[in-house]
C-alpha cells in the first residue's frame, strides 16, 4: 500500500510533464508556421495588418500555456496586487522593470499580461536569431534584437559603440506603431546566491541593476509611453526550475505591479556622454531598486503570515 502511494505522485509528475511537452509542441508547431508565413510577406511589403495578425496568432499560443496552467497545475495559488494609480489598457504603451530569478518570471509575466496588457516584448541577443521558429518569431513580431559587442571589441574598434545604438534607437522606435509592452531585466541575470555574494549587492534581494539599457528605452520612447510599470515576483518557497513550473512544484506566486513616476529630467538625457546625467540617472535607479528590495521582504513577510 506504501509503494503505491509513493509511485502514484511520480506517475502523476509523468503524466502532467508528458500532457505539458506534447501540448506545448504540439501548440508551437500549429502558431508557428503561420506567423513565419506571415513575417515573410514583411520581406515584400511592411503592412500594419499583417502585425496585428501575428500578434493575434502569438496571443492565441500564449493562451494555450495560459490554460495549461489553469487546468494542469490546479494547485497554484496566485497572488496578484495593481497597485492604485496604475490603470492598464490592451492599447497602451509601456516600458515594464522587472527582478528576474528564473526562467518562469518570462511565463508569469505572459499569464499576467496576456489579458490586460500588450504583447511583452523584451531586448534578446542576435544570435537567437538562428533557433529554429522562436529566433525567427521574435524577430518578425519585433523584439530589439541586440548584435552586442564586449569592451575589448569596442576598444579595438569605437564604431560598434554608435553601430549599437543606432540599432537599439531603430529597434525601439519600430515598436511605436502599434500598442506595447517592452520589458527590461536590469539585473541583466538571474539572481543566484552566488551572483549576489560576488557582486557584493547592497541590496538583500535583489542583483545591481544595470541602468543603461533603461536610460537608453527612457531616452527613445518615454515621452510616448502611458506608464513605466514595475513588476516584482515572488516565489514564496524558493525560485524554481523550469521544469519544476511545469511539473506542479510551485504552489503559490505573488506578483504585485505598480507605476513608476519618471522625473522630467530623466527624459531627453544623454546617459553615454553626460557625466553628471548618468550619475544622477544611476542614483534614481538605485533608489528604485532600494524601494523594490523594501517591498520584496514586505510580500515575503505577508505571504509568510498567510501559509
Amino acid at each position: 500500500m506504501s509503494s503505491q502511494n509513493t509511485k502514484q505522485p511520480i506517475l502523476k509528475k509523468i503524466s502532467r510533464g508528458l500532457t505539458v511537452g506534447s501540448v506545448i509542441t504540439g501548440s508551437t508547431f500549429f502558431h508557428g508556421p503561420p506567423v513565419l508565413a506571415l513575417g515573410l510577406t514583411k520581406l515584400i511589403k511592411k503592412s500594419r495588418k499583417v502585425d496585428e495578425t501575428n500578434i493575434k496568432i502569438t496571443n492565441s499560443w500564449l493562451s494555450v500555456n495560459n490554460w495549461l496552467i489553469e487546468h494542469i497545475l490546479p494547485n497554484l495559488k496566485w497572488d496578484i496586487t495593481i497597485e492604485e494609480g496604475l490603470e492598464l489598457s490592451m492599447q497602451g504603451r509601456y516600458l515594464m522593470t522587472c527582478n528576474h530569478q528564473s526562467w518562469v518570471d518570462t511565463t508569469v509575466n505572459q499569464y499576467f499580461g496576456l489579458t490586460r496588457m500588450p504583447l511583452t516584448r523584451f531586448f534578446t541577443k542576435w544570435e537567437l536569431i538562428f533557433i529554429p521558429f522562436v529566433g525567427q518569431a521574435f524577430k518578425i513580431l519585433g523584439f530589439p534584437m541586440m548584435k552586442r559587442h564586449s569592451k575589448e571589441q569596442i576598444a579595438k574598434n569605437p564604431e560598434l559603440k554608435t553601430r549599437d545604438m543606432e540599432e537599439s534607437r531603430k529597434a525601439c522606435e519600430q515598436l511605436l506603431s502599434q500598442p506595447f509592452t517592452l520589458l527590461n531585466y536590469l539585473e541583466g541575470t538571474r539572481f543566484t546566491p552566488e551572483k549576489h555574494a560576488q557582486q557584493q549587492s547592497p541590496y538583500k534581494h535583489l542583483l545591481k541593476p544595470k541602468a543603461g539599457g533603461l536610460a537608453l528605452a527612457l531616452n527613445i520612447l518615454g515621452d510616448k509611453i502611458d506608464a513605466l510599470v514595475d513588476m516584482t515576483i515572488v516565489y514564496p518557497d524558493g525560485a524554481p526550475g523550469y521544469g519544476d513550473f511545469w511539473l506542479g512544484e510551485v504552489n503559490r506566486i505573488a506578483v504585485n505591479l505598480r507605476k513608476i513616476e519618471i522625473p522630467g529630467w530623466v527624459l531627453g538625457g544623454n546617459y553615454e556622454d553626460d557625466a553628471e546625467y548618468r550619475e544622477r540617472f544611476q542614483q534614481w535607479v538605485h533608489a528604485l531598486w532600494t524601494e523594490k528590495d523594501q517591498l520584496i521582504e514586505r510580500m515575503q513577510q505577508e505571504l509568510a503570515a498567510k501559509a
